[in-house]
């Protein structure tokens, strides 16, 4: 049996060199970082403040959106969408912290263009886990990792905003 050890500290200061290049600063169509709840929300902080970005990131949720609703149901939960600027012309940033399926991926693009139209929409994750079943990419990810389908790759933040992560069997 395999062990998996992931520096999520190491991981996320590749995820911000990466990320730091396709960060636009023009006025006229500057990027915004939107954070996919709740670990993409977490790397969507740190980015903005590390980054030097005036005002604050948007995080955006997959809840209203997913091909799943039916049987999940409507979570009672504090991931609602938040996108403090307009997205009409914007180029964002999409952050996450692990891409698996990208069915999460696809609800939340659609939940973003219920709010406007971006210029463009670019995915930045820390953890490329594979296993799509639908045909999205990021353009940036720190890591890649091969798990089966029975465990999940979750990313914690202690008090501090320090990241880690767990791994957990379904």
């Amino acid at each position: 049996m395999t062990t998996l050890h992931l520096d999520a500290e190491a991981l996320y200061a590749d995820l911000l060199a990466r990320v730091r290049p396709l960060v636009r600063h023009d006025d006229s169509a500057a990027s915004a970082l939107v954070g996919i709840w709740s670990g993409g929300a977490w790397l969507a902080e740190r980015l903005q403040h590390d980054l030097g970005l005036a005002g604050a990131h948007g995080v955006i949720s997959s809840t209203l959106h997913r091909d799943d609703f039916g049987s999940r149901g409507l979570a009672a939960t504090t991931d609602a969408t938040a996108l403090p600027f307009e997205i009409d012309g914007r180029h964002i940033l999409l952050i996450d912290d692990v891409l698996y399926t990208g069915r999460t991926t696809r609800a939340v693009i659609n939940e973003l263009f219920d709010f406007g139209r971006p210029a463009s929409v670019t995915l930045a994750v820390l953890v490329d886990r594979g296993g799509r079943e639908l045909p999205i990419e990021p353009a940036v990810s720190a890591a890649r990792v091969v798990l089966p389908a029975t465990q999940r790759l979750a990313l914690t933040r202690d008090g501090s905003g320090r990241f880690d992560f767990e791994i957990e069997n379904l």
